[in-house]
């Protein structure tokens, strides 16, 4: 991460005050977990925070999500001891797809090894989490296979 980049925390706090009807909590403690995990050469693209899992009233599954310059990490802070951490590399993404309802939306993230769902995000904030995954991972997709990919 270069200096002058703001950290993890910093660009979670910016998408939770552009976008509050998300339901999000403890972004300080999730976005940690990235922040730690995040390689020297990486540098940070995107950030956003949802709940990681597929349930309307389940509000207790914040997880922070940060595009980088090589993968999206998906870190959560376990309540007591731990954390888990997801990272999707290029290769391993195969489709995003959106559903938007009356007040949040979702995104499900389709890869080779697992099916993700983002949930509780605030609708306005759909089509930009969309158009910087999908533009990033099509181009890295372009770049591993050597073929034109329309979007």
């Amino acid at each position: 991460m270069s200096k002058n980049q703001k950290s993890v925390y910093q660009l979670a706090l910016d998408f939770k005050r552009k976008y509050g009807m998300s339901i999000i909590w403890r972004l300080k403690k999730n976005s940690k977990v990235v922040q730690m995990h995040l390689n020297p050469d990486e540098d940070i693209l995107y950030v956003f925070a949802a709940q990681k899992n597929n349930n309307p009233i389940d509000f207790f599954s914040t997880a922070v999500i940060a595009l980088t310059n090589k993968r999206l990490l998906i870190g959560r802070k376990r309540v007591v001891f731990g954390y888990f951490l997801d990272s999707v590399t290029p290769e391993l993404f195969n489709d995003l797809k959106v559903l938007s309802g009356v007040i949040w939306g979702k995104i499900h993230i389709d890869t080779a090894k697992e099916f993700i769902t983002l949930s509780n995000i605030d609708k306005k904030a759909l089509p930009e989490i969309e158009t910087m995954i999908t533009s990033y991972m099509m181009k890295e997709k372009q770049k591993l296979t050597g073929l034109k990919i329309n979007k």
